[in-house]
Parts: structure tokens; C-alpha cells; sequence
């Protein structure tokens, strides 16, 4: 059945919030109870709705995702993108969780990106945790201090190559290397690597939360 304006008796697509010629907010109907069984319901408002967040369903579907996704990121960042990339399926995931019991089930794209902040925030505070206590316990718990600053000493080694080759002169290398060898500088290099794996699972989750509500919450046509 082909659905028409009301008032231009234009055709509208069936998704169409308003009228694309006269701009007349178009109708739906519902028969959820809480609206009354046929009534009518302005789609234009609905949509307004969608884009409001209930934040206790949502923050609990987030907690429930974020912080296994984050405690994983911490163990698998260190192959490349595979970590990272649990992130935005999480975010996606915690926006199905979202819509499964909302009706209607409806989400615009600006909600599930905040939702997905949401998740990236808690996430990447999960994965700061995890690598914290995973770092200290491998040096003080597992005795593998050693391990770790061979490792340090071996990429210093390779960073003073890369700069040497770049031209820059011996009392500028020294001081980087001593100043990357100090306590405040190998601190200092790991609440970097923490922050930036944080802003990267933030960035994630929110394109994830995004595209979660672009591809799950497309409004459902009425049935014809």
C-alpha cells in the first residue's frame, strides 16, 4: 500500500519522519499498551526520543561489556590491532543490549556513539588497571625485572640509533638516553603508552556505539 501525506498527498517513504515536500510530521500506529492500542503517535517525536539515553540500562550494559573488552585489550595490544578492535564490538554490542528492551526499539546514531563513550571511558580505565597490575606483578610477584629492563635497555639502544642516523649529535642522544633510563623517564613512558591505548579504545568504542544504532536501530516500517 502506497502511504501518502495528509496534508499534500504527496508519496512518503514509509521510514520518512516528516514529509520531504510540505514537512508535515508524518503518523504511525502502534498498538503497545502503554500509548494505547491503535492510537496514533507522531514519528517525528518518537525519533526526538530515540535520541535520548536511559543511562541506567545503558550503564549497565556498558559495565557488563567494557570491562572484559578492556582487560583483554590490555593482554592482546601488544599483536597489532587485534586488541583494540574488541573495543567497538563491545560498544556495538552494549547497544543491542540497549535496544533489546526498549520500545520502540529505536536509537539514533548521536545516542549509540554515547553509549559508546561511555563503554570506551570504562574500558580503557580497565585496561589502565590491567596493565598496571599485570607490569607490577611480572616485576615484583614473578621476580622478571630483569626481563623487562633488558627489554627497555634494547629499545633505548635502537631509539639512540634512530636519532644518531637522523643527524642529531652526541650530547643531545646522551641526554635522551639518560633521561629515558631514569625512573621518572621509563614512568613517564608508560602512563604515555596507557594514556594513548585509553584514547584509542575511546575513539573505537564510540565509532562502535555509532555504528551499532546506524546498522540496529533503524526505526521498522509500519505493516502494510
Amino acid at each position: 500500500m502506497e502511504l501518502t501525506c495528509s496534508r499534500c498527498h504527496q508519496t512518503v517513504q514509509a521510514g520518512d519522519c516528516y514529509c520531504p515536500v510540505c514537512g508535515l510530521p508524518q503518523f504511525v500506529y502502534t498498538a503497545d499498551s502503554s500509548a494505547g492500542a491503535g492510537q496514533p503517535v507522531r514519528l517525528g517525536e518518537a525519533v526526538r526520543d530515540a535520541g535520548t539515553v536511559e543511562w541506567k540500562p545503558a550503564l549497565l550494559s556498558a559495565i557488563a561489556l567494557a570491562v572484559p573488552a578492556g582487560m583483554l585489550c590490555a593482554f592482546l595490544t601488544r599483536i597489532g590491532l587485534v586488541g583494540p578492535l574488541l573495543m567497538p564490538i563491545a560498544a556495538a554490542w552494549a547497544v543491542a543490549l540497549y535496544m533489546r528492551n526498549r520500545r520502540p526499539a529505536w536509537i539514533t546514531i548521536g545516542a549509540g556513539a554515547r553509549i559508546g563513550l561511555v563503554t570506551g571511558i570504562l574500558g580503557g580505565w580497565a585496561a589502565t588497571f590491567t596493565t598496571g597490575v599485570t607490569l607490577f606483578a611480572t616485576r615484583f610477584w614473578l621476580h622478571q625485572g630483569k626481563a623487562f629492563d633488558d627489554m627497555w635497555q634494547n629499545q633505548i639502544n635502537q631509539v639512540s640509533q634512530q636519532l644518531s642516523s637522523m643527524g642529531f649529535d652526541a650530547q643531545t642522544i646522551a641526554a635522551n638516553r639518560a633521561l629515558m633510563l631514569s625512573p621518572e623517564g621509563r614512568a613517564g613512558s608508560m602512563l604515555f603508552n596507557a594514556g594513548l591505548l585509553a584514547m584509542v579504545l575511546l575513539a573505537f568504542a564510540v565509532a562502535g556505539g555509532a555504528l551499532g544504532a546506524r546498522f540496529l536501530g533503524r526505526p521498522s516500517r509500519p505493516q502494510q
